[in-house]
């Protein structure tokens, strides 16, 4: 009996473990980025893209290293400025490996915004403080491509005011090399 009792836990480990050797070491992101930037009330969209690459260190848990560039008009009909703006930010990242097709995630990154002159009314370009917080799920195409879709909070400080920015991403992942 209790050879029997040993035997259940025994085979619910090598089950757990044998799932954990199908995630990636590495995964590499790319696509598209829409940013809806928020300064108290006045609010435009900027598009453009983006890209990361997380290493995950086991089968929930991994760290994230994100770059996102959008750009675009702001301005009414008299003054009309060509703006960009970058982040930089890098933090963990857990998730959640137990379907076979869905790969849900959530993220908390800190880091870096650069923004050009004429972001919000700033006179030239300056590196500010950034902090991203979000989710989203990749969708399996095959063992090594993945459809992501992602959204995040964005918060930054511009003019010694904080912005509150929406930012949403879609593109492809692929996985490399297996944990």
């Amino acid at each position: 009996m209790k050879r029997v009792m040993w035997l259940v836990p025994a085979i619910l480990f090598f089950c757990a473990t044998a799932k954990a050797q199908d995630t990636p070491a590495w995964e590499v992101y790319g696509g598209y980025t829409y940013l809806k930037a928020n300064l108290g009330g006045t609010s435009f969209n900027l598009n453009g893209g983006g890209g990361s690459v997380s290493e995950n260190l086991n089968n929930w848990f991994g760290g994230r290293f994100e770059v996102n560039a959008v750009g675009g008009t702001i301005g009414g009909t008299l003054e009309r400025n060509n703006v960009s703006f970058q982040t930089y930010t890098y933090g963990p990242v857990v998730t959640y490996r137990k379907f076979d097709r869905l790969t849900p995630f959530a993220h908390l990154q800190l880091g870096a915004v650069h923004a050009s002159q004429g972001f919000l009314g700033i006179s030239e370009g300056a590196f500010k403080f950034a902090m991203s917080g979000g989710g989203g799920a990749d969708f399996a195409l095959s063992e090594r491509a993945a459809i992501r879709v992602q959204a995040d909070y964005l918060m930054t400080r511009f003019l010694n005011a904080r912005q509150d920015n929406i930012q949403l991403s879609g593109g492809l992942v692929i996985r490399i090399g297996k944990k």
